[in-house]
């Protein structure tokens, strides 16, 4: 032990001397030692750390302000409801949200049970600066946070997935979504600039639990789900949990199926007191065939023909499907040196593989009656190693409370999307017939399988000053090394990017539960490809302003914000105006926008959830002059969301539930708006002592409505009105 303090004193030294020759090397050859590096990095700082946060401050006289003891892995159970006040995913560790200087909503499990939803899009509605967008139901989560796409930028307990995986999540299987919006690069590296959705999974806990459940509902839908979760020793610390769900459905859409299957197995070890180990792993199958929406002539526009049926398939059902099967691989180790430092390592390593059928609309024909169409036959094989090791340090320095965390993560892994493009004949919208032949080469038509390595530093710094000022700044050095080979064109490239991120925010509670904040973060993102001159392209960057106003009831029970954010999307590809095929990057985007969110539990009879989101989004530069001055594609200036549930005093086993939303008209460069729409949703719920009977309705009058689009070509009828009932039994 006297030697181990001995050299602690000189840590900084000794983490100077290993992180130069570390950051001289090649990303690539740093995650080849990913299995030490990350746990070498901490332990070198927990001795120093560890110290530090025993050390007394530096003037006793100053107040000190206590931090909470955090346990990342445990399970927060006051963190549920509708009015939650702590998330984790903007310090990667809880953290009360009125402390926090930028905008982060969580959607929890009750949330979702309350609503019935069946996929990410659902569960985000409710969420203040997500975008209703929708590519037609092709079988992903497409998300836009801010006005920005944030598809790529889904979370699964803080690590991110790869970017060319085609499944989507199954929201049986988390306890709640956190979205943290705004630029997010110095925790979380390459992602997009308009935010991030991160997807807290079920884990085991120390009471036993049991429930089944079945659903059925408006076109063909069919799902059975269990949750099982089992203590193994008297503690409880060591349990097994198991999810599991199938679900069938059919759509409104001619043609169209969904088939999933997903199974989540995970342990809990017993390894102490101040340990916390969790193994898990995943399964999916999932079988579709994809829509991707109709003709905006006949819908939107008017058609010489008359009117196109918005239920009409205009793919070919002969064609194909998707058929994707993935499988993922991991844990979660938490180790506590002291109730101020913990050590946490996360590990997950996933695979996908499967093929994709799709026919697209191409332009319409003159004669408004005929469809040009391109059939596809996609090929997927991708895997990510994902770690991420962190040091969380709670001390005392220059008379300030510090909650800091550091650490490393490094992600390697193989993509490969190969293609056939074929020809289909042009459908006749007025009298479709399926079936027909098409022709592909027998050779792929793209073929450039990529392999990539990243890694990242960070650093996050919590200051409490006292208990009414609270800062969090951070800072981050990103590499990444992305080598692909193109195998069409016989040519092997290498693109070499690196970057450091900023991000700084204030808090002030004027006074308890309202508090003032502002704050400013940046985002990273590489671009894969080179200009004409074969130049490989600079990374995208985003930058954020933020400021807003919070509000936490001091008993709980009533969370409220309000944002104001300015977020800047630099280094966006357009097409080349003088080489035909190739981009530039001269592009430049803005969204502005207010936000409010309130989150409320009055009494424990209602509850209630509600956003409002103003976003004004323009395309500031680009080579097309055109668009330049106007808004993105489709993003609404306005949308309003609200849900609330309301339990019978006389009969508190009955659940009464209701809301809306109201989204106005997307305009953007595209030869048509979509016309802006509300749209109300019912539901009601019945709990016995060992059963819970739910039922609900959505898009209750039947509005019918379009909520996205694909491309110019494309428009994306919403669902009509649906039905579910579902009944849970406890056990």
């Amino acid at each position: 032990m006297v030697h181990t303090r001995s050299g602690a004193a000189h840590s900084p030294a000794l983490a100077t001397a290993f992180l130069r020759p570390l950051m001289a090397r090649s990303p690539a050859r740093t995650l080849r030692r990913s299995a030490l590096t990350p746990l070498a990095l901490c332990l070198s700082q927990a001795a120093f750390a560890q110290s530090t946060a025993s050390a007394p401050p530096a003037d006793p006289a100053a107040p000190t302000v206590q931090l909470q003891e955090v346990r990342i892995n445990a399970s927060t159970e006051k963190d549920v409801g509708f009015a939650p006040t702590e998330a984790q995913t903007a310090g990667k560790a809880p953290m009360r949200r009125l402390e926090t200087p930028q905008s982060v909503s969580v959607v929890t499990r009750e949330q979702m049970e309350s609503r019935q939803i069946t996929n990410l899009q659902q569960a985000l509605q409710t969420v203040a600066g997500v975008s209703p967008v929708n590519f037609g139901r092709r079988g992903f989560d497409d998300i836009n946070i801010r006005g920005f796409r944030s598809t790529e930028s889904i979370l699964i307990d803080g690590l991110v997935q790869s970017s060319g995986m085609w499944t989507r999540l199954t929201p049986y299987g988390y306890e709640r979504f956190e979205v943290l919006k705004g630029a997010a690069s110095v925790l979380y590296g390459q992602v997009q600039p308009g935010g991030i959705v991160n997807a807290v999974s079920k884990r085991p806990k120390r009471e036993a639990l049991s429930e089944v459940g079945a659903e059925v509902g408006s076109f063909g839908q069919r799902t059975l789900q269990a949750d099982i979760n089992r203590p193994l020793n008297e503690s409880g610390k060591a349990a097994i949990r198991i999810n599991a769900q199938i679900s069938n459905s059919d759509d409104p859409t001619d043609s169209i199926y969904r088939r999933d299957r997903w199974i989540a197995p995970s342990l809990s070890l017993d390894l102490g007191a101040q340990t916390d180990l969790v193994l898990f792993a995943t399964y999916s199958q999932s079988n579709w065939m994809r829509q991707q929406g109709i003709t905006p002539y006949g819908t939107l526009l008017p058609n010489r023909n008359g009117t196109v049926r918005p239920t009409l398939y205009t793919g070919d059902p002969a064609f194909g499907h998707y058929d994707i099967e993935s499988t993922s691989v991991g844990y979660a180790l938490e180790h506590r040196f002291s109730p101020q430092l913990t050590l946490r390592q996360n590990v997950r390593y996933e695979s996908e593989k499967g093929t994709g059928n799709f026919v697209s609309n191409q332009t319409l024909q003159s004669n408004q009656r005929l469809q040009n169409r391109q059939a596809t036959r996609q090929y997927l094989e991708d895997d990510i190693l994902a770690t991420d090791t962190s040091l969380l340090a709670q001390f005392s320095a220059l008379a300030v409370q510090h909650r800091l965390v550091t650490g490393l993560d490094a992600r390697t892994g193989h993509s490969w999307q190969g293609q056939r493009r074929c020809t289909i004949g042009a459908l006749d919208l007025f009298n479709p017939v399926y079936g027909v032949a098409t022709t592909c080469p027998v050779g792929y038509t793209a073929n450039a399988p990529e392999k990539l390595s990243v890694m990242g530093l960070y650093a996050q710094d919590q200051i409490k000053f006292d208990p009414q000022w609270t800062a969090l700044v951070g800072i981050r050095r990103d590499w990444s090394d992305n080598r692909i080979t193109d195998h069409l064109a016989g040519q092997a490239t290498r693109q070499k990017d690196s970057a450091t991120t900023l991000s700084a925010g204030l808090v002030y509670e004027f006074t308890p539960g309202w508090a003032a904040y502002a704050s400013y973060g940046e985002s990273f993102l590489p671009v894969s490809g080179t200009s004409f001159s074969g130049s490989p392209f600079a990374p995208e960057t985003g930058k954020q302003w933020e400021t807003g106003l919070k509000y936490e009831a001091p008993g709980g029970g009533l969370t409220g914000s309000l944002a104001l954010f300015d977020l800047k999307r630099r280094n966006v590809t357009t097409a080349d105006p003088a080489n035909t095929g190739f981009s530039v990057q001269t592009g430049e985007q803005r969204a502005r926008g207010l936000e409010l969110e309130m989150g409320a539990e009055l009494q424990r009879n209602l509850k209630l959830t509600g956003a409002y989101t103003y976003t004004d989004t323009e395309v500031t530069r680009d080579n097309n002059a055109a668009i330049v001055g106007k808004p993105l594609n489709l993003t609404p200036r306005h949308t309003l969301a609200l849900w609330a549930t309301y339990k019978l005093p006389q009969m508190p086993q009955l659940t009464l539930g209701a809301g809306l939303r109201r989204v106005s008209e997307q305009v953007g460069s595209y030869p048509f708006t979509l016309p802006a729409y509300t749209v109300a949703d019912l539901s009601i719920g019945y709990s016995g002592t060992n059963y819970r009977i739910t039922a609900g309705v959505k898009n209750v009058f039947d509005k019918a409505y379009y909520d996205g689009a694909i491309n110019a070509n494309v428009v994306s009828p919403a669902l009509p009105r649906n039905f579910s009932l579902g009944l849970t039994y406890f056990f």
